[in-house]
C-alpha cells in the first residue's frame, strides 16, 4: 500500500469515528464544562484522536465502528483533554491574580506609590524598558533582544527614561550631615 493509499485509508477511519463520537463526547463535555470550554476540548480530543487513530480499540478497516467499542476510549481521551484545560485555566487565573498583584500601586505611601506614579507617567515604552532594567535585571543587551530593538536604542531610552523618573519623584541625593556639599573638592 502506497503513503498516499494509508493517508487515504487514515483519513477515512477518522471520518468514520468522528461520525460516532462527535455528538456523544460534545455532550459529555457539556455537562462538565461551559460551552466555550467544552467547543474548545472537543477540538483538543478529536485532534488527539486523529493522532492515535491506530490506538482507537475496536475501529476496524469496515463501516462505522460500533459506538459501545470505541465511545468509553473516546471518553477517556476527552477526559484528559479536559483535565488538561482545566489545569491551564488554573495556571492561567494564577498568573493573572500574580500579575495584578505586581502591577497594583502599593497601599501605603510608604511602599513606593510616588514611584508606581511616576512609573505611570513613563510612556508605555519606556515603562517596558525600565521595569525589564530594574525588576528583571536585564541589561541593555539583553532588552534588546525582548523588545527587538538595539542595544544602543535601548540605552539610550533608558538613561532618558530613568532621567525622567528622578525629575518626577525629584529625588537628589541628599548631603550627609556634618559635611559640606562641596566639602572635600578642589576649586580648581
Amino acid at each position: 500500500m502506497s503513503e498516499q493509499e494509508q493517508r487515504r485509508e487514515q483519513k477515512a477511519r477518522f471520518e468514520r469515528l468522528a461520525r460516532v463520537v462527535t455528538d456523544p463526547v460534545h455532550r459529555y463535555l457539556l455537562r462538565r464544562t461551559n460551552d466555550g470550554m467544552a467547543e474548545d476540548v472537543l477540538s483538543e480530543t478529536m485532534l488527539v484522536l486523529w493522532r492515535r487513530i491506530d490506538d482507537v480499540p475496536g475501529l476496524g478497516t469496515g463501516d462505522a465502528p460500533d459506538p459501545d467499542d470505541v465511545l468509553p476510549w473516546c471518553y477517556g481521551v476527552a477526559r484528559g483533554c479536559l483535565a488538561n484545560a482545566d489545569r491551564a485555566d488554573r495556571r492561567k487565573l494564577r498568573l493573572v491574580e500574580r500579575l495584578i498583584q505586581h502591577q497594583r500601586p502599593p497601599a501605603h505611601p510608604s511602599d513606593h506609590s510616588d514611584l508606581y506614579a511616576a512609573l505611570d507617567a513613563l510612556g508605555a515604552p519606556d515603562r517596558e524598558i525600565v521595569r525589564l532594567w530594574a525588576w528583571e535585571g536585564l541589561a541593555p543587551r539583553q532588552i534588546a533582544d525582548v523588545i527587538e530593538s538595539t542595544p544602543n536604542a535601548v540605552s539610550i531610552r533608558l538613561h532618558r527614561a530613568k532621567k525622567k523618573l528622578a525629575a518626577r519623584l525629584e529625588r537628589k541625593k541628599p548631603s550627609r550631615p556634618g559635611q559640606e556639599v562641596d566639602e572635600g573638592r578642589s576649586s580648581q
